[in-house]
């Protein structure tokens, strides 16, 4: 089977689509990706999104000239695959939908309650510096909101020595250059405050192009790395004060979020928090968390 790599192939949007034979995922093919999907990365694949999945992978397959799903499979799953495909397939099975200060109360309860009390009964960020870990950051706008708030929090600690480290991870090595990069589109900011946007974004010497990039001071203070949740050894040199995990293990099954929750827990030091999505939660589940707000757990 020759795989042709870097090509695109030249579709007519004017075609109908059944002119491209080929391209139906079948119910065996279908086992074969949903299989390993929800093994490898965690995340549910019923027979529901068969559909889904194949209108996310047909332009992988379009790509790669190949001439069938069956043929797709046999080559991402071969030796070369693993190695020069996954990546690209991962990056369409996962979602990366985020934005600047998504759910923005947790942030409010994150200043007013959460830094305060670590930093007091704590003295997280005096002698080390405080490490949140910002887990399946996607694009980057999670991290660099909590790096604008933190920064925040610091100024007003002058003379107390806090400092801070943000971690950001994600599965996806695409997702993660854009955030290390900090460069963004006029039109993904409006969720920062104005004083925020004026304080840390750099507008684009070439006004019509609409970017702006995060300053290199708060760049500097982010993180990024590759971490797949299902990996039995990810791990960090020393207990974080804070992890956000939002809308992320929604796409988990219960008994992957109830082990995912313990792992964090066991990551997190002694009075450390727990931020999850609105959309989550633990009921149910046999955690040692004390929930302290909306989608906020503690470890005490």
């Amino acid at each position: 089977m020759a795989v042709k790599k870097g090509l695109e192939l030249d579709i007519d949007d004017n075609i109908p689509k059944s002119f491209y034979t080929g391209y139906t995922l079948t119910e065996k093919d279908f086992k074969r990706l949903s299989d390993f999907i929800e093994s490898n990365l965690g995340v549910k694949m019923p027979p529901a999104k068969k559909t889904l999945l194949e209108s996310r992978l047909q332009k992988r397959v379009r790509a790669l000239h190949l001439n069938s799903f069956s043929d797709y499979c046999d080559y991402v799953f071969s030796p070369e695959g693993m190695k020069d495909e996954l990546i690209h397939m991962i990056d369409l099975v996962t979602t990366h939908k985020t934005e600047f200060f998504r759910e923005a109360e947790q942030f409010d309860f994150l200043i007013r309650s959460a830094l305060p009390d670590l930093v007091i009964n704590y003295h997280s960020g005096i002698k080390e510096p405080f490490v949140i870990w910002s887990a399946g950051c996607s694009t980057g706008e999670e991290p660099y909101t909590i790096a604008m708030v933190l920064n925040e929090f610091k100024e007003r600690c002058q003379g107390k020595g806090f400092d801070f480290l943000i971690i950001a991870s994600d599965i996806s090595q695409r997702v993660l250059e854009i955030g290390k990069r900090g460069i963004y589109e006029d039109d993904k900011i409006g969720g920062i405050p104005i004083d925020l946007r004026k304080k840390y974004l750099l507008k684009s010497k070439d006004r019509s192009r609409g970017l702006v990039r995060f300053v290199p001071e708060l760049r500097s203070k982010i993180r990024f790395r590759v971490l797949n949740f299902m990996d039995t050894d990810f791990c960090f040199r020393e207990p974080l004060d804070i992890i956000f995990c939002r809308n992320v293990v929604i796409y988990f099954d219960k008994e992957t979020q109830e082990r995912l929750f313990m792992r964090f827990y066991n990551c997190l030091k002694e009075g450390g928090f727990l931020f999850i999505g609105h959309s989550e939660t633990m009921s149910g589940m046999n955690l040692p968390y004390t929930r302290v707000s909306n989608s906020v757990y503690r470890k005490l």
